[in-house]
């Protein structure tokens, strides 16, 4: 592993750098509005003007260099740019606070209907979802198919030239800020339950029978939501791929999730704002506290341990294989890591910690208490850490089932 940059390489860290510099507004470079892939759904419909207007500009400067899908072949109006290239990129806007556009539909569906879609299918959604025009959510989980997604029962039956739907999905990240949804649903309740499951696009969510319901966290926020079908109608047409094998098609989704980088490089920010406070704000406890002291270090050496796991999935491409138990490690990794750093700025503060963000005493403006709620669910969501493990022992290690 060389952690060198080659010469083109640079060249394109510095052309990121220069890009982002040059166009991305003054309303996003805190990072006090959000960034990262769901950020760009609430920018886009925000209350406030200039935040609407800024994301606006934002997605025409990436459409300008054809930067909205790094990942996407030319042909279908991506950039085609190389696994490093995506790499770079990713981690020059995780640096920067940058929205990513197009959010899931860019990053996920987008190169499944390019895999799996017909040709229909493509010339019809793939140039609004890239635009901005369309912004999709997933909607896979059920209460009782989560991490099992397979066990999944949502209903689809055939009438005519429609299927109508009825059943309930939960967790669907950004539905409130949606226009469309990709969702598995159950065809065939008949067949071996990994199969019998098809992959069909929603392809307005104000389509009647369809409900959207909030799920407040214990941050307060709203992230995601629960959906209702009531025999909803969606055209046989917006089925992806064949009928009955939409469990492979939603794999082959799964497949183009990010290399994690983009948490590695915020791990590195809010570990640098809390150890330059730490050192020098009268609420920390830091200097009395060899234990936590301890701590922080171990978690400074654990962000670039995770840097150093997205470097590998970014490297497996590049070697001619294909990232997959690689992928599982970095994931876990990064989740618990980032868990604990948030444990440690909260203990870090003693009982000042515990302040919410907008109480003026807040050390670091309440981040860390707020990150650690937030961050609850990371070791579940994208696969909870016993399915990554059982991933990494059977894929990884090559150690039988149990």
């Amino acid at each position: 592993m060389d952690w060198n940059d080659t010469p083109a390489q640079a060249a394109f860290h510095a052309e990121v750098a220069r890009f982002i510099g040059a166009r991305l507004s003054e309303a996003h470079r805190d990072g006090s509005v959000g960034a990262g892939m769901l950020s760009w759904y609430r920018h886009r419909r925000a209350p406030d003007a200039t935040l609407r207007a800024a994301a606006e500009d934002w997605a025409a400067a990436l459409v300008e260099r054809g930067w909205v899908a790094p990942h996407w072949p030319r042909e279908y109006g991506g950039a085609g740019l190389s696994t490093w290239e995506q790499f770079i990129f990713n981690e020059e806007m995780a640096r920067a606070h940058a929205p990513m556009v197009g959010g899931s539909g860019v990053v996920m569906l987008g190169p499944t209907l390019i895999v799996h879609g017909s040709e229909e299918q493509k010339q019809r959604y793939l140039p609004q979802t890239l635009s901005g025009a369309t912004a999709w959510a997933q909607d896979y989980s059920e209460r009782g198919a989560g991490s099992g997604l397979a066990s999944l029962q949502m209903r689809a039956v055939r009438g005519g030239d429609e299927y109508v739907f009825n059943g309930q999905k939960i967790w669907t990240s950004s539905a409130h800020f949606a226009d469309a949804l990709f969702v598995l649903v159950r065809t065939d309740p008949n067949a071996p339950k990994h199969r019998g499951i098809s992959f069909v696009l929603v392809e307005d969510i104000e389509t009647p029978g369809l409900m959207v319901h909030p799920l407040i966290d214990a941050a307060w926020g709203h992230e995601m939501n629960e959906t209702f079908f009531e025999d909803v109608r969606i055209s046989a047409a917006n089925i992806v791929g064949k009928v009955n094998r939409g469990w492979y098609v939603g794999m082959t989704l799964l497949d183009f999730e990010r290399s994690g980088i983009s948490d590695a490089v915020g791990q590195r920010r809010s570990f640098g704002e809390l150890a330059a406070v730490a050192c020098s704000d009268a609420c920390s406890v830091l200097g009395r506290n060899p234990h936590l002291r301890e701590r922080l270090a171990d978690r400074a050496i654990a962000i670039e341990v995770a840097y150093n796991f997205s470097l590998r999935v970014a490297s497996v491409p590049t070697a001619g294989m294909v990232s997959n138990h690689e992928v599982s490690v970095a994931k876990m990794f990064s989740s618990e890591h980032g868990q604990e750093l948030h444990r440690v700025g909260v203990r870090t503060f003693g009982l000042f910690g515990q302040l919410w963000p907008g109480d003026v005493e807040a050390p670091l403006r309440g981040a860390h208490i707020e990150g650690y709620i937030r961050l609850i669910p990371s070791t579940i969501g994208g696969g909870s850490s016993e399915i990554q493990r059982n991933i990494i022992t059977t894929r990884g290690l090559g150690l039988p089932r149990g």
